[in-house]
């Protein structure tokens, strides 16, 4: 099914479907694997561009090599913009490294106990210029197109935008996590979609989500 909120098109499975990222079984696998980059707008590029200074230090030599000899976006078989990649496979602003995750598990049953844990998730892939945002060093993030995973967009010839739930294998134990915690796809990605789309936006999605529901 196919709501229209906006200009937007949303699949109703965006609000249906349970969807959480878990890091810490994946480690950053949708950055890895796929044959092309991340998609990107014009506007994406210069900001890449611009900040390219403040995470090249972190790049790995086949990557600085890789932008060296093409830059950092290339056009993929569909004419898509989409960020250079090494080998095939790794976007070039991935590095990986060893990272801690805190995480709260709650079991509910009769009655509802909270444990909290901390968890070493070993050689992580991991985006540079989120790291830098993160440290303050740039005002830019990254790609909303990362942002948005496991939602894809893409623009129509009517000028209206369609955002659908793109399924991989790769994303499994999200959508078990997403059931565990019942998390919906949309609930998931509050933030990524408040900042692409609008508070007043996200709250009509939200609106359609319950009515979905009821």
């Amino acid at each position: 099914m196919i709501i229209q909120i906006g200009d937007v098109l949303v699949s109703s499975e965006i609000l249906t479907e349970h969807f959480c990222c878990d890091l810490s079984k994946c480690k950053g696998a949708c950055c890895i694997e796929g044959d092309a980059g991340a998609p990107i707008t014009i506007d994406e590029l210069e900001q890449i561009e611009l900040n390219l200074d403040e995470v090249r230090h972190q790049l790995s030599v086949p990557a600085q090599l890789v932008i060296a000899a093409q830059g950092v976006a290339y056009s993929d078989k569909d004419g898509e913009m989409v960020t250079s990649i090494v080998n095939g496979k790794d976007c070039v602003f991935t590095y990986y490294q060893d990272i801690t995750l805190h995480s709260e598990d709650n079991e509910k049953g009769e009655g509802t106990s909270t444990k909290n844990t901390d968890e070493t998730v070993k050689n992580c892939c991991l985006c540079a210029f989120e790291r830098a945002f993160r440290e303050g060093k740039t005002k830019w993030c990254k790609p909303i197109s990362c942002a948005l995973y496991p939602i894809r967009e893409s623009k129509l010839s009517n000028g209206l935008t369609a955002i659908v739930y793109h399924r991989w294998n790769i994303c499994k134990d999200a959508v078990t996590k997403g059931h565990k915690q019942n998390t919906k796809i949309y609930q998931f990605l509050k933030d990524p979609l408040i900042k692409r789309f609008g508070t007043e936006w996200y709250e009509a999605l939200c609106i359609a989500a319950k009515e979905i529901g009821e």
